[in-house]
């Protein structure tokens, strides 16, 4: 009956009658996974995706060099691990838990049976998998287009929506790893914070952070110029 209710309180199946509900546990794995375990990397073979019921995963690459890019920190009640078990084939990136995590591990065979079964889980999910490809589409816009100010600017605000639009809340990651996600250094990053606080777009008290100009930051998330 927990997981049950878990699974229930997921985005992903929502609205979702109590009897999938139940075919949807009765085919997941319940994984206890410490810090820094390596769930898949880059070109395993994709066995099933992966729903987080608590902690935190980081999904990145690697370069030839060596040097690690964030793609995305997941997070409470999201999944990861989804595309190449619908399409068939490879993980395309690195994922790892950054903290304690619960997790739950749908097989990707079973579940495939499942939603010929049951043809409106898959509904459901090709709608989370439309917004989250439009989420994807603006980082690579942000990384590709936008200076690292008006990437940062445009992180804060995405951080603020998901706190209920709070112009305060706490930065869920390092700022090593907002560095990568962002496409740049610990030190590019700190001197940027240093001049958005000396400007009061924000303030900055360890991880807290308070939004003090939102308009100004929402200029930068667009392509103003940061005089900084």
């Amino acid at each position: 009956m927990e997981l049950v209710k878990h699974v229930a309180e997921i985005p992903l199946f929502q609205g979702l009658p109590d009897v999938q509900l139940r075919a949807l546990v009765d085919i997941c794995v319940d994984q206890e996974c410490k810090k820094g375990k390596m769930l898949f990397s880059e070109g395993s073979e994709a066995t099933g995706f992966y729903v987080i019921l608590s902690g935190k995963v980081k999904i990145f690459k690697l370069s030839l060099e060596g040097k690690e890019q964030i793609l995305h920190i997941f997070g409470k009640g999201d999944f990861f691990g989804e595309v190449p078990v619908f399409a068939g084939g490879k993980y395309p990136a690195h994922a790892v838990t950054l903290e304690a995590s619960r997790l739950l591990f749908f097989p990707r065979q079973a579940f495939m049976e499942l939603l010929r079964k049951e043809p409106s889980l898959a509904t459901n999910m090709l709608a989370i998998l439309a917004h989250r490809l439009r989420r994807f589409t603006h980082l690579i816009e942000d990384l590709s287009l936008k200076e690292v100010p008006g990437r940062l600017a445009a992180y804060l605000l995405y951080l603020s929506d998901r706190n209920k639009s709070s112009d305060n809340f706490d930065l869920d990651i390092t700022k090593g790893q907002l560095a990568s996600l962002l496409g740049t250094i610990p030190e590019t990053l700190s001197r940027i914070f240093a001049k958005m606080s000396q400007q009061e777009y924000i303030q900055v008290e360890g991880r807290r952070i308070h939004l003090l100009d939102r308009s100004a930051l929402e200029g930068l998330a667009v392509g103003e110029k940061f005089e900084g």
